[in-house]
């Protein structure tokens, strides 16, 4: 009897992967040193200054200097995340802050999300006069008060355990119902737009800057060039 010997070969499985269409992602951010605060909605902002009741609310003029030239003191966020930021110069009425205030109520998870006012309550009175009065008989009553606002200027600011693009959109439509240019910006943003304006101002290769125009009156310039122009170089109106 012939045994036959019969050789099993064991050859490895091979597994196949699809790999077009694979993503990768990276991970989610961690949001460790956030801090609250104890409202996250913003408050109710007062639509004229309290004052006690023996005083009398001063008028005032238009004081156009708050509102011309760039921001100086309030320009960055606080906490590090997201904000509206002036683009220009302009007044914010009780209207805007309420229409701000109620599409923020609106829009945020109050459980992850928290947003701050950056600027005062309408302090500044304008006056007005009814319609159709005389020139002259003195200035007009209050009619009603506003806040100024400068360029650069950090309206409000909104952070917690988010992302900008979750509150991109809403930001953005708060921003284009302002009464002044303004954008939604988030601290990467800020960072940029300093960086890049740092890195013109060392790399530019034009000679003719606005600063060199106006010192060596280049054109007759400084005929028709105002106060503000030789202030802030034609940077703000």
């Amino acid at each position: 009897m012939n045994v036959q010997k019969v050789m099993i070969l064991r050859v490895p499985a091979t597994v196949l992967l699809q790999k077009c269409g694979m993503k990768h992602f990276p991970p989610p951010p961690k949001y460790e040193n956030i801090e609250f605060p104890e409202r996250p909605k913003l408050r109710i902002m007062e639509k004229a200054p309290q004052l006690p009741p023996n005083v009398k609310a001063p008028k005032m003029q238009k004081k156009l200097r708050l509102m011309r030239g760039p921001e100086t003191v309030h320009n960055f966020l606080q906490h590090k995340q997201y904000g509206i930021m002036a683009l220009g110069g302009g007044r914010l009425k009780s209207g805007h802050f309420e229409m701000m205030r109620l599409t923020i109520g609106r829009k945020i998870d109050t459980d992850r999300m928290f947003a701050v006012w950056r600027v005062d309550s309408p302090w500044q009175p304008v006056t007005k006069k009814g319609q159709g009065q005389r020139m002259g008989g003195g200035k007009g009553a209050i009619d009603h008060y506003v806040t100024p606002i400068k360029a650069g200027r950090i309206i409000l600011e909104l952070g917690g355990k988010c992302e900008y693009i979750e509150v991109k959109d809403f930001l953005e439509d708060i921003a284009m119902k302002l009464p002044f240019k303004a954008m939604a910006v988030s601290q990467e943003m800020l960072d940029e737009m300093k960086a890049k304006e740092q890195w013109e101002e060392e790399n530019n290769q034009n000679p003719y800057t606005m600063k060199y125009i106006i010192q060596n009156n280049m054109g007759g310039c400084n005929r028709w060039l105002s106060p503000y122009d030789y202030k802030f170089l034609g940077k703000y109106l």
